[in-house]
Order: structure tokens, then sequence, then C-alpha cells
């Protein structure tokens, strides 16, 4: 059962982590919804906005300015939140594939791959809430700024919608925190308390050996 707990949240945090990474490299978290005639299909992202003739697929993108300029407010936390996450979650993979009973990396030592297990889950936590919070940042953000428009009946010719780049965003994070539940409480509540004293005792017992070669070879 852990093993299968183990693969489930592999599998989960592989798929998860390649949603966040294409939502911070494409550029679609803001996308026109009103445009009746369908002439033209218009994006924006974190890093640059483009706009796509429907008519013959011409596509055209401009460049934001440098990352040291000054932006929005939304774009500034956003790429902050969901690049800390990308590494976070990065990072928690490697640990993961590490800690797998499969691998044979530290298989003679199991409360080590156990505790990397543990300690992925709560790098996985981390990253998650980090991406949830940046992806819902910038939809919030999109939402205010229309519903501000709407109040003081202002219309400037295009409508945004959240983009298909924001909801990969969310469903990345959700996906990585599912995996951070499955590597940490219930990971922990199928080892068992006899599966973990028995990690606990392994280490001890090497330390009692140790002791007494020690002993053995003062004599």
């Amino acid at each position: 059962m852990i093993a299968v707990l183990q693969m489930m949240a592999f599998g989960l945090t592989l798929l998860s982590s390649l949603f966040l990474l294409l939502a911070t490299c494409t550029d679609c978290w803001m996308v026109n919804a009103d445009d009746s005639l369908e002439v033209s299909h218009k994006c924006r992202g974190l890093w640059r906005e483009c706009v796509t003739n429907m008519q013959d697929g011409v596509r055209t993108c401009d460049q934001y300015d440098s990352i040291l300029a000054d932006h929005p407010v939304k774009i500034v936390v956003t790429r902050t939140l969901l690049i800390t996450a990308d590494l976070l979650v990065g990072l928690a993979l490697a640990t993961l594939l590490l800690g797998l009973d499969c691998i044979k990396f530290l298989k003679e030592d199991p409360h080590a791959k156990l505790r990397m297990c543990y300690g992925a889950g709560v790098i996985l936590g981390i990253g998650s809430i980090l991406g949830l919070v940046g992806s819902v940042w910038y939809a919030v953000d999109v939402y205010v700024e229309r519903a501000m428009l709407v109040s003081h009946n202002v219309f400037l010719g295009v409508h945004y919608d959240f983009g298909w780049s924001c909801w990969l965003g969310m469903a990345g994070s959700t996906g990585c925190f599912i995996a951070s539940i499955l590597l940490t409480c219930c990971l922990y509540a199928c080892s068992g308390p006899s599966a973990r004293q028995q990690s606990l005792r392994f280490p001890q017992h090497r330390i009692v050996t140790s002791k007494m070669y020690t002993m053995d070879s003062r004599v």
C-alpha cells in the first residue's frame, strides 16, 4: 500500500509540475471574451501579449520590458510566486524520486527514505500554496478590474476573461496539494506504528552495534 501511495503521489506530482511550468512559461492568462466578430484572439500573459488573427492565423507578440522595469503588481506578484513554486515543486519531485521504494538509493535505510517522502510532501505543500495564491491573485485581479469597469460603465472595446494558462496554474497547484496530502497524512496513516517503530529502530541498532565493536576493539 505504501508503494502504491508513493507511485500515485509521484505521478500526480510529475503531471502537476508540468502544468505549473506550462502556466509560468505560456502567455494566455487573460483572453478577450467579447469579440463578436471573432476577427482576432488576444492573450495577455506574465511575459508578453499576443494577438492571433483568426482569418489567416498570423500571431504577433509584444514582449514586455525588462524584468527590472515597472510592471503591474499582479504581474510581479504572480511571476514571483509561480517561479518560487516551480523551484520548490522541482526540488520536491527530485526528493520524492530518491525516496521511492523502487529506487536503490539508500535501500538499506528505510527510515531515511520514509523521511524523504515526508519532506517531499512538506515542500510540495508549500509550493502548491504559493502557486495557488499566485494564480488566484491574478484571477481575482482580472475579475476586480472587469467589475470596476462595468460598475463605472466603461467599455474599452476588449473584455478580458481568465485564460487557459491561469487554469493550468490552478490545476497544477491543486494537484501538488493533493500529492502533498498523500505523502504526509495518507502515507503516515498507512505506514502504521509498527513500520515507523521498525524504521526508527534501525539506526539505533547500528549505533549499538558500533558501540559493541568499539568496546571489543579496546579489549
